[in-house]
């Protein structure tokens, strides 16, 4: 039996940049010999990277493997061929594979693991960690099981001058506190309290434990409402060693004013959140008696 060959271009619109390229394609035909009745032939379809397109090989190669995550050939979950694969089918150096698996892999399609191989990013799950119940609480109300541990034990500071803060160059109870999923972190919050209306805070021991559950049962007040304002930003210093990610690993950075109605602003919040595992939403609003 021998193959025959030809070529073919197509023209391509490139999903990450919306550039357009031409596209080599390679059409493959097993051929019988004369005598045979079998027409039966199968076609292989094998897409060639074009090295005069002003695109480069890598970004093609991105493209081509997105393409395979639109249309099912990769789900979610599911490992992607090997770098060594990739290069052999394409023709290319595992370097250009790994730019662009790496360009794939900054926009949250693609997650490499440690010794089994770069998966399909899975959707991340929803959360509304941002109402008034509490942030624990949110994740609980999703069936996702949170732990939280103390980074820094509730004490009584004077605040730095923040013009974003309401207790700025002033006293409140501050702590830290990391939450993780499955052993893996989510997010940090820095916590500030009004000193008049929580006093003895700094007994209550808050891992693992609901600041909005707290602060109901053992001073008999919940929110009436509150503002957020929302910003992405990159983290240095231990904050980035905590969370686990890299200096140049953008966060969403949510700054959180709640009132009660016994004070506007008595607890002001910042939130260093990873985004690469939850989708968080917003829902903003009184806390009911439900």
């Amino acid at each position: 039996m021998v193959s025959l060959e030809f070529w073919a271009t197509d023209i391509s619109r490139d999903s990450l940049t919306g550039n357009c390229f031409p596209y080599l394609h390679r059409y493959s035909f097993p051929h019988r010999s004369m005598g045979t009745r079998n027409t039966n032939m199968s076609r292989l379809k094998t897409i060639v990277l074009n090295p005069k397109s002003p695109i480069p090989l890598y970004h093609q190669l991105a493209d081509i493997i997105l393409a395979g995550i639109r249309s099912g050939k990769y789900p979610p979950g599911s490992r992607i061929p090997s770098e060594n694969s990739l290069a052999a089918t394409y023709e290319v150096g595992r370097p250009t594979v790994r730019q662009a698996t790496e360009t794939l892999i900054k926009k949250r399609l693609l997650i490499r693991k440690r010794g089994s191989g770069t998966f399909v990013q899975t959707e991340p799950k929803e959360v509304d960690l941002f109402s008034l119940a509490g942030t624990i609480t949110s994740f609980q109300k999703k069936g996702i099981s949170v732990a939280t541990r103390i980074l820094k034990k509730t004490r009584l500071i004077t605040v730095k001058g923040d013009s974003e803060n309401p207790f700025s160059k002033g006293k409140a109870y501050f702590l830290s506190r990391i939450s993780l999923v499955e052993e893996k972190p989510v997010l940090i919050e820095d916590l500030y309290l009004d000193p008049i209306l929580f006093p003895g805070i700094e007994q209550i021991d808050l891992t693992d434990r609901s600041l909005s559950q707290v602060v109901d049962e053992q001073y008999y007040m919940r929110p009436t409402g509150g503002k957020q304002n929302f910003r992405i930003g990159y983290l240095t210093g231990q904050k980035a060693l905590n969370l686990d990610i890299s200096q140049d690993a953008p966060i969403l950075i949510v700054k959180r004013f709640l009132n009660f109605s016994q004070k506007k602003n008595a607890i002001y919040s910042e939130l260093y959140c990873r985004t690469d595992q939850f989708l968080f939403s917003q829902t903003i609003g009184g806390v009911s008696d439900d």
